[in-house]
Formats: structure tokens, C-alpha cells, sequence
């Protein structure tokens, strides 16, 4: 047993030396970060250690409409993105001919390159000198004024970025949740069909605890995608959303470090700690949510 024990440590010992290297080392080095105040990433000096950085970015206009956009994006997406590719993939399972090629069709833009999708989603909604985009278009044909999506309002800045990320999301969950489907045992349905059970206390007391783990797999992961997106934002409103007011908080790390804003290590450092810290708060919740909601076989 022993032998056995030391058998497991070590194969497990590359795996640990690379997320140690490449994960847990990143982290403290950016939490140290966060507290050095006026770091110089050239002569890795700083003058000061405490709270400075942190202050500064919960109070620079950029990282609270950072902010602003991505809690939006997270609370708009996440449920609207799960409720569509469970009823998507419910009424895929009811078609068993065709079903394999409609999880194709339906997994195609997943496979698609992000910033080609957001540039056929930039085409669409663009309004330009020589069109107005072909959802301008509809919109014109129901007799409603032209909008610009991509340089307009805020409301419809929003509706795109998160159209576009729900389009993007949408066909891996399609994917999780038709094979979570069709793993369901039957003998639970036959059951529930000879008692004439209606049919939606059999979607809600059999086909949804049956699923459950796998939804809260895909709410989780949902979360965790939307508090770090970036290069959806950039796909359709380039690099420069600050100017367009579409940043999100990876974006603003990014600045902090390579940006128009570029140079400051500690100010990135401090923001990247609190997106860390809401993001692992959410997380931990949906956890304890979990336990009581989360049905396991």
C-alpha cells in the first residue's frame, strides 16, 4: 500500500510542478503585486507596499463601466444562454432521425473562429455610409428607424455583445445537454408514462434532477467564461473599448499592461485580484446552492 501511495505522488508530480509553475506561482506573484505601489516592471522597483492600488482602480471611471459591462454580461448570457440550449436540446431529443445532424449544424459556430463570427456580427449590425446592416433592414421593414448597433446607444452596444456571446456559448451547452438527454434512463419514463403523468411534471421531477449535474457543469463554467471575456468585445468593437465603453475587466487588465493605458503592473495586478475574488465568491455560492438542488446518480 505504501509502494502504491508513493506510485500515485509520483505520477502525479508533473502535473503538480506545471500547475504549480504555470498557476499557483502567477497567482501569488500577482497578489504581491497588487500591494506594491508605483511598481516599475523595468527596474522592479516600487515605493511603497498597501491599499493604493486597489483604491484606485475601484475608483477609476474605466474599471466600474468595465465592471458595469460585465456583470450585464454575466446576468444576461448565463441564464438566457442555459434556458435556450435546454429547450433546444429537448426538442433535438424528440427528433431521434435527425438529431446527430442537427447537434452538427448546431455545434458549427463553436468550431468557428471567434473573431470571424464577430466580424460576420459586425457586418450585420454595422451601419455604415453605404448600408445600414441587414438588421437594420428588418428593422426598416417593420417601420421602425435605423439603429447603430456598433457606435450607437449603449442599449444596443449591449444587445450585441451579449446576442453575440450567447450565439458564441450556445453550442457546446447544445452539445452537453442532448447527450445529458439521451443518457437518461427510460425506465424512469415508462414509469411515469404508465401513470399518465402530464408531461411537463415528468420534464420537471424527471428529465430536469436527472440533468441537474450537468447544468450546474455548464452554469459554473457559464460564470466563469463571462467574467473573463474580452475578445468577444474586441471582435466587434476593436481594441479601443474604452472609447466605445465596452471594455470588461480582462479588458482592463489588458490595458493596465499593454494598452494606451499600458505600463502600470500594480493597478493590473489589483484588478485582476478582484476579478479573482468575484469570481471565486460566485462560485463558492453556487456550490453551496448545489447541494440542495444538484441531483446525483
Amino acid at each position: 500500500m505504501k509502494n502504491n501511495g508513493y506510485k500515485g505522488w509520483l505520477y502525479l508530480l508533473p502535473a503538480i510542478l506545471f500547475l504549480g509553475a504555470f498557476m499557483v506561482y502567477p497567482l501569488i506573484d500577482v497578489f504581491v503585486y497588487s500591494f506594491e505601489e508605483g511598481y516599475n516592471s523595468a527596474s522592479q522597483s516600487f515605493f511603497g507596499t498597501g491599499l493604493y492600488n486597489y483604491r484606485y482602480v475601484l475608483r477609476d471611471e474605466y474599471f466600474l463601466q468595465a465592471l458595469k459591462n460585465t456583470f450585464l454580461l454575466v446576468v444576461i448570457t448565463v441564464p438566457l444562454s442555459t434556458l435556450f440550449a435546454l429547450l433546444i436540446s429537448v426538442a433535438l431529443n424528440s427528433i431521434k432521425k435527425l438529431r446527430d445532424l442537427f447537434q452538427t449544424i448546431y455545434f458549427l459556430p463553436y468550431v468557428t473562429n471567434t473573431l470571424a463570427v464577430g466580424l460576420v456580427f459586425m457586418i450585420l449590425f454595422k451601419k455604415t455610409a453605404y448600408t445600414d446592416g441587414l438588421v437594420n433592414l428588418v428593422i426598416n421593414f417593420f417601420g421602425s428607424p435605423s439603429v447603430d448597433f456598433i457606435e450607437g446607444p449603449y442599449w444596443a452596444k449591449m444587445f450585441v455583445l451579449c446576442f453575440y456571446t450567447i450565439w458564441v456559448v450556445l453550442p457546446f451547452k447544445i452539445l452537453i445537454l442532448t447527450s445529458a438527454l439521451a443518457s437518461v434512463r427510460q425506465d424512469f419514463y415508462n414509469a411515469a408514462r404508465l401513470d399518465a403523468t402530464p408531461k411537463w411534471r415528468v420534464f420537471t421531477r424527471i428529465t430536469l434532477p436527472m440533468i441537474s449535474p450537468q447544468l450546474f457543469y455548464l452554469i459554473i463554467t457559464g460564470f466563469i467564461g463571462a467574467f473573463k471575456a474580452y475578445s468577444d468585445a474586441v471582435a466587434i468593437f476593436g481594441t479601443d473599448l474604452n472609447a466605445a465603453g465596452m471594455n470588461t475587466i480582462v479588458g482592463y487588465v489588458y490595458d493596465m499592461l499593454y494598452g494606451n493605458s499600458g505600463g502600470w503592473p500594480s493597478y493590473a495586478s489589483a484588478a485582476a485580484i478582484i476579478l479573482f475574488a468575484i469570481v471565486l465568491t460566485i462560485t463558492c455560492i453556487n456550490l453551496l446552492v448545489s447541494r440542495k438542488h444538484v441531483y446525483y446518480v
